[in-house]
């Protein structure tokens, strides 16, 4: 332990890391009044002072634990944020970024959840970068002639993450094989674009996700979400 604290401390990005992914595990656990710097630390493998050194509070560590999930998050779903907003509306693929969502939802669901939870709890949930992206980019398709008239981008947005984080957890993901697992991460997707498909595009647009819609009418359900 002595020698990993060592070669952890001449690193402090590496020592950030560990202690962000110690946050993370406690938070996921315990929410974050279970969370203290004390056992953070602790699970991290590095002594409580160079815990202070990198957040010098418990607050400070959940909210910089929630932008690091909310990173992660960002890129799995929308790639590098460097790059993301050079793309045009009519760019994304949206069949794509969909399944990126169900997909990082149904093998990380206590990411999802933190994430989820400190948003809720948040004085300010629209400076958060996953939010931003993800509303600001449903904001920018309905503005164009793609969408149906009227969408309403944040209820939209927040009925888009709620259903595709809490799948996960209907599902009982967590005793799911990943085969299993990317086949009901494909069912939510499939639903949630048919929702959009239908409900908030222009679908004559998108014949390519017409088209995949229907190649999955009327087929059997293999995976059954709960119970097995």
């Amino acid at each position: 332990m002595t020698e990993i604290r060592k070669r952890r401390s001449r690193d402090p990005a590496a020592t950030r890391e560990a202690i962000l992914e110690a946050a993370r595990t406690l938070l996921a656990k315990d929410g974050p009044e279970g969370i203290s710097l004390s056992e953070v630390a602790h699970l991290a493998g590095v002594n409580r002072g160079t815990a202070y050194q990198h957040f010098e509070t418990r607050e400070k560590l959940i909210e910089a634990t929630a932008d690091w999930v909310s990173q992660k998050m960002f890129r799995a779903v929308f790639g590098d944020p460097e790059t993301v907003g050079e793309r045009r509306v009519e760019q994304v693929d949206i069949s794509d970024t969909t399944d990126r969502l169900t997909n990082f939802a149904m093998d990380n669901p206590e990411l999802c959840r933190i994430w989820l939870l400190q948003l809720l709890s948040s004085p300010e949930p629209t400076a958060d970068p996953f939010w931003r992206e993800y509303e600001g980019s449903l904001q920018r398709f309905a503005n164009t002639e793609l969408a149906q008239e009227g969408v309403d981008a944040e209820a939209l947005s927040v009925l888009m993450l709620a259903g595709a984080f809490l799948w996960p957890v209907w599902a009982r993901s967590h005793a799911r094989s990943d085969s299993e697992r990317r086949a009901l991460a494909h069912r939510f997707a499939q639903e949630a674009l048919r929702l959009c498909m239908y409900g908030s595009m222009q679908s004559e647009l998108f014949p390519q996700i017409a088209e995949r819609l229907g190649k999955t009418r009327g087929k059997p359900t293999t995976i059954r979400a709960a119970g097995g």
